[in-house]
């Protein structure tokens, strides 16, 4: 739900308290267009709000949803490829979906459309019951606590065993956030005819940082090309006259700061997180060395430095001098970039913004058409072999 909030505030449907449902993606495997905590909503007559496959599956979904609503129980469909049957809602891809669809209460819809105002860069989850009623709003991910939330306590019968258990599997999904399906044994144990207590958390943390030091053409460059990607972007250099230009006002954060002496202050105040990139541009010894000796000493998701095969075999032997390890060094990406033939300014930030969501994800780089196997890493297992349907009442 947490992708549509932006627009929520805006559907119509919602906003004149027609009935609605709610279908998610809580699962998937294989090749898929959009991940798991994907949502769309289904008015009660028939208009959609957001997307779950781009068109493959949706119209069976909104059939399901009208069937939700008409019969107010909640319901999983899987939906996977069929050669067998070419008339059959499933995806091209070759992927699999598992699709939880569940009627919702205008009154939660409009509770979620008051969060919308918020700003995409601060983080925020939704834990929703999908056997049962019920939602949690999460206001910090990487701060929550289960065993001491009295609205989850709430959420799960008060429960203090599936309490404890809720928390090992909710934590680290909310401080990752990521999505994910959260099944636990139900209060009746192996009771057959006792529903299990099913959980389903999205999760979205404050947007992760890039730091861009160098003011000059490629910073500028840079700058709007990793904000495009969802960083929130700083750009850091010591000298006043380049980082007052307006061409790196699309920052949003400008430094005017010795670049090492600016991480090093960042780090100790704890605002920096191993989500972090930096991207040292600046080209210049007496900046590089000692900023890149700080960032080596930092728990971060990517290190770049721009520069010449011979810039960086004097930046190594400097680095070496001064009590970087090896080790460190092998997680420097120097030379900075994927090799695209990239010339100017525009062309090495598509470089570099390209070597940097390889590294995040340990990707090969290698073009698709050379690989096999899946195109999309898989995240969460299909768990159910067919669709179910089960009285429930609405999320709240």
């Amino acid at each position: 739900m947490l992708d549509l909030m932006p627009t929520l505030g805006s559907w119509q449907p919602a906003l004149s308290g027609q009935r609605c449902a709610v279908a998610t993606i809580v699962a998937c495997g294989g090749s898929v267009p959009r991940p798991t905590g994907t949502s769309m909503l289904v008015s009660e007559h028939g208009e959609v709000l957001g997307s779950l496959s781009g068109g493959c599956v949706e119209g069976a979904v909104v059939e399901a949803a009208l069937e939700s609503m008409r019969d107010g129980g909640s319901r999983f469909e899987l939906f996977g490829y069929s050669a067998e049957d070419a008339f059959a809602a499933g995806l091209s891809c070759g992927g699999e979906l598992e699709v939880h669809i569940q009627p919702a209460d205008p009154a939660a819809l409009a509770g979620l459309s008051a969060l919308a105002g918020r700003d995409a860069g601060t983080g925020l989850a939704l834990i929703r019951r999908l056997d049962a009623p019920g939602a949690v709003v999460v206001d910090d991910p990487s701060a929550f606590r289960a065993v001491a939330s009295e609205e989850l306590a709430r959420l799960l019968g008060n429960d203090p065993v599936v309490l404890g258990a809720a928390a090992a599997q909710l934590e680290p999904l909310l401080r990752g956030g990521r999505a994910g399906l959260v099944r636990l044994e139900s209060p009746g144990g192996c009771d057959p005819d006792t529903e299990p207590v099913t959980l389903f958390v999205e999760s979205r943390l404050p947007a992760p940082r890039m730091l861009v030091f160098g003011a000059n053409d490629f910073g500028a460059a840079l700058v709007p090309a990793g904000k495009l990607l969802g960083y929130h972007v700083t750009l850091c250099d010591a000298r006043p006259a380049f980082t007052g230009q307006e061409r790196f006002r699309a920052a949003d954060q400008l430094a005017t700061a010795w670049p090492h002496r600016y991480l090093a202050a960042e780090a100790a105040a704890g605002r920096i997180d191993p989500r972090t990139v930096v991207c040292v541009l600046s080209h210049d010894p007496k900046f590089d060395i000692p900023l890149l000796r700080t960032a080596l000493d930092l728990n971060l998701a990517y290190v770049g430095a721009m520069g010449s095969r011979r810039s960086h075999r004097q930046r190594v032997d400097s680095l070496l001098a001064e009590g970087t390890t090896a080790e460190a060094l092998q997680r420097l990406h120097s030379p900075i970039g994927l090799d695209l033939g990239a010339v100017t300014p525009a062309e090495v930030a598509v470089s570099v913004t390209a070597e940097i969501i390889a590294s995040r994800g340990d990707a090969s780089a290698a073009p698709l058409r050379d690989r096999s196997g899946p195109i999309h890493a898989t995240t969460s297992p299909i768990t159910a072999s067919a669709s179910t349907a089960r009285k429930a009442e609405p999320w709240t």
